[in-house]
């Protein structure tokens, strides 16, 4: 008979305490929370400069088709330009940026070219009584583009609606050679081993 209480064979391995693994997952899951999110500023700076240059880029961009249009149609209506007598159809007050107080207001007004009768806004902010007429010129290749003689006559093609976009543009190719030559890769290190070989010899 064996005693009671004991093994003829001696137990391999001791049973792991609880209190030990429970000690090793908190110490795995404090490592884990504890982890460092680390933030490439060279890349931040990368994405930031080129978002910017694009930005400058399409607004240069904009603002010189925008100055061209504009020249186009001076230009147009210098060379091209028919009076006409437009008819004043109604008129309605535009607030300004407070809401209380009237900017100016928005006329509409017809008139005829050519036998054909065009619809188009009245130049200018003035009030003007439906019915009253007004001198205007018109372009015999475009009837729809339309201007009052003062404001035709104050206004030339100028190279000076290019001068905004010019500056952006510059702006905009002077940050982009800033940013290449900022983050042109910097010649690789010499090795330790060549370091310490040189040192030897």
């Amino acid at each position: 008979m064996r005693p009671e209480g004991r093994y003829h064979r001696p137990i391999l391995g001791a049973a792991r305490s609880p209190t030990s693994s429970a000690s090793g997952s908190d110490a795995a899951l404090s490592t884990l929370r504890g982890a460092a999110v680390t933030v490439d500023a060279r890349r931040v700076g990368r994405g930031a400069a080129i978002v910017a240059i694009v930005a400058l880029v399409a607004a240069a961009i904009v603002l010189f088709v925008a100055g061209a249009d504009k020249n186009a149609q001076l230009d147009e209506l210098h060379h091209h330009g028919v009076a006409v007598e437009m008819t004043v159809s109604r008129c309605m007050g535009v607030l300004g940026g407070s809401g209380s107080n009237a900017a100016g207001y928005a006329c509409q007004g017809t008139y005829t070219f050519e036998g054909r009768r065009y619809g188009a806004p009245v130049p200018g902010n003035a009030r003007r009584a439906p019915g009253s007429t007004l001198e205007v010129v018109v372009s015999s290749q475009d009837p729809g583009l339309i201007s009052t003689p003062a404001a035709l006559e104050a206004s030339r093609p100028s190279w000076l609606v290019f001068l905004a976009p010019g500056v952006l543009a510059l702006v905009a190719l002077s940050l982009g050679a800033l940013t290449a030559r900022t983050w042109r890769p910097s010649a690789p290190a010499a090795s330790g081993g060549r370091s310490a070989q040189a040192g030897g010899v």
